[in-house]
C-alpha cells in the first residue's frame, strides 16, 4: 500500500474490531483528503504492528476504522536518546520532527544556562512526533519527557551508559560507533558555558564528540550527530 495514509491510534488493533478515529483524523480524512467509507488507511499504535484498515463510517468530526489485516509485525527500534537544549519554538519543533525521522526513541529537553526559552509545549511536541512517525513509516512514536535542568539530567544519568556530547570549538573526535543504546547531548545556540563544560568533563560517562570543522546551528548539530551515531565506519 505504497503512498497510503498512515495514522497513529492509541486503540488496540485487532482484525474486524472497529475503533474510533479522533476528531482531527476524521476531519483530515473527510474534509482534506476526501476519503469516504470503504477507503483504505494504515494504522499503527506502537504495540500491534501496522494494519490495513477501511473507513467504516465517517461524518464531519467522527469516523470509525475497521482493521482488516496486519501488514507489518511490531519491531522495536534500537534505543536512541536525544537530549537537547530547548530552543525557540519553530526550531525546537523541527528538532522533534527530524529526530523522529532519524529513529530516536526517547526525547529529553533540558534547560541550560544559555537556553533562551522558558516554556515548552509538550502536547505540541507529541503531535509533531506523531505526524513525523506517520510519514516516515515508523511503527512507534518516540517518548517525549518533561524538561529537566542540565545539571539534574547529568546527576540522574546512568553512569554505565555513554552520553555523547556535541562540543563545538573543540578537537574532540567524531563519535565512536558502538552498539545501542546510544544517546546524544546537544547544547543551545551559543553552546555550553565554561561552567557546564567543566562539569561534564568530570563525568566518566560523557563522551565529547566533534561534528566537523565548522560551527553548526543547534538544530543542525542534532541532525548530524544522530546520523553519525548510527553510521558504522567504512569497511
Amino acid at each position: 500500500m505504497t503512498g497510503s495514509i498512515r495514522l497513529f491510534t492509541t486503540e488496540a488493533l485487532l482484525a474486524h474490531a472497529a475503533i474510533p478515529a479522533t476528531a482531527e483524523q476524521a476531519h483530515y480524512l473527510g474534509a482534506v483528503m476526501r476519503r469516504g467509507p470503504g477507503s483504505d488507511v494504515l494504522l499503527f499504535n506502537g504495540r500491534d504492528g501496522e494494519w490495513r484498515a477501511t473507513i467504516d463510517s465517517i461524518r464531519k468530526d467522527r469516523a470509525q476504522f475497521l482493521p482488516v489485516q496486519q501488514t507489518r509485525q511490531q519491531q522495536p527500534l534500537p534505543e536512541l536518546t536525544l537530549v537537547f537544549a530547548a530552543l525557540k519554538r519553530d526550531t525546537t519543533n523541527m528538532v522533534i520532527e527530524k529526530a523522529t525521522e532519524l529513529g530516536v526513541t526517547q526525547i529529553q529537553p533540558v534547560f541550560t544556562e544559555r537556553t533562551n526559552t522558558a516554556r515548552l509545549n509538550l502536547d505540541r511536541f507529541a503531535a509533531i512526533a506523531r505526524e513525523a512517525a506517520e510519514q516516515s513509516e515508523r511503527l512507534c512514536v518516540p517518548a517525549i519527557h518533561e524538561p529537566l535542568r542540565l545539571y539534574d539530567l547529568l546527576a540522574s544519568w546512568p553512569t554505565d551508559r555513554v552520553l555523547s556530547a556535541a562540543i563545538e570549538r573543540s578537537d574532540a573526535p567524531r563519535p565512536v560507533f558502538r552498539d545501542f543504546p546510544k544517546a546524544l547531548l546537544v547544547g543551545p545556540e551559543g553552546g555550553f558555558t565554561p561552567t557546564e563544560l567543566d562539569a561534564m568533563r568530570r563525568l566518566t560517562f560523557i563522551e565529547p564528540i566533534g561534528l566537523g570543522p565548522l560551527i553548526l546551528r543547534a538544530e543542525t548539530a542534532a541532525i548530524v550527530g544522530l546520523a553519525l551515531l548510527q553510521t558504522p565506519p567504512p569497511g
